[in-house]
């Protein structure tokens, strides 16, 4: 069993239900440490004071905050801890919000929710309650040294959290969104909709690999193995003229299906209707043009 990052309890009204948090996932790369060019030697990050001009160890460290430059006042673990918000030991939900409602953009961080041995029926209850209602919990929860608002969603039979950042975190662009003097045909929306179903399929992440990550491996390999390094070729990326004609070519190489269904077949009693009219003696159609006439004079 992994590491919890966060114990304590999750509650709404009056059902509280003992949890654990474990990180749902984290991101995996290829490290490559700094080498003194010289001896191909590790370079280390050292505690260093400069005012002793030596290295302390981790034992001499405390914390401080710097009000004014060079000013710090310092702040001790236990003084923290007096002062932790209730949010440090208990989630307590706030709300709860359709899943769709909560823009992507304000998620930050994942985590599995595992109940404690006593909290197991009262977290079946709200995972069922939660998928048969379709909303997710809003709720704070301290840790890590701040505290966060977090959205808790049913998700295979368990329970994720999402930490989420404050609408003050979340940059403002203010030319985000701005179409300026760009104006967008029907005729470009419809051929870039036929280009968007060529491409729709179902979401499986793992189709989706590090491909960065992988050609960094293969070259490490072949390095080690003293072999050549070989060149990835590069897709040559040209500038949009013809927009209309881009979206074509892109149908065409996708191998989208016509925009308009294939004609209905036609009987063959159908097929002779036509001729058969064209055929007709003159002195028929001329006889049913005057019954019409006096039709109409009725």
């Amino acid at each position: 069993m992994a590491t919890s990052v966060w114990k304590g309890y999750l509650t709404f009204g009056l059902i509280s239900v003992p949890v654990r948090l474990f990180s749902a996932a984290r991101t995996e790369h290829i490290s490559l440490n700094q080498l003194h060019k010289e001896c191909k030697t590790r370079v280390k990050q050292p505690l260093y004071c400069p005012f002793h001009q030596r290295i302390v160890e981790r034992s001499e460290i405390v914390k401080g905050y710097e009000y004014e430059k060079g000013q710090y006042v310092l702040v001790e673990d236990e003084e923290i801890k007096k002062i932790a918000p209730p949010s440090a030991s208990t989630m307590e939900i706030q709300e709860f919000v359709h899943v769709s409602d909560v823009d992507p953009l304000y998620l930050d961080a994942s985590y599995y929710m595992l109940p404690e041995d006593a909290g197991r029926k009262a977290y079946q209850l709200l995972v069922k309650t939660m998928e048969e209602s379709g909303r997710a919990a809003i709720a704070k929860l301290c840790m890590h040294q701040r505290e966060y608002v977090v959205l808790v969603r049913p998700r295979d039979n368990g329970l994720t959290l999402h930490t989420m950042y404050f609408a003050d975190e979340v940059r403002a662009l203010p030319e985000y969104g701005e179409q300026g003097e760009v104006k967008v045909k029907p005729e470009e929306v419809k051929l870039a909709k036929q280009l968007v179903e060529s491409l729709a399929g179902e979401f499986d992440p793992k189709k989706y690999h590090d491909e960065y990550k992988e050609r960094l491996k293969a070259m490490l390999d072949a390095k080690l193995a003293g072999q050549e390094v070989v060149v990835a070729a590069q897709p040559q990326l040209a500038p949009v003229i013809d927009m209309m004609e881009a979206l074509k070519k892109s149908l065409a190489a996708r191998g989208a299906p016509p925009s308009k269904p294939p004609a209905r077949a036609v009987s063959s009693e159908e097929a002779e209707a036509p001729a058969a009219v064209a055929r007709a003696a003159p002195s028929e159609r001329t006889a049913e043009k005057k019954g019409r006439k006096k039709a109409a004079a009725r």
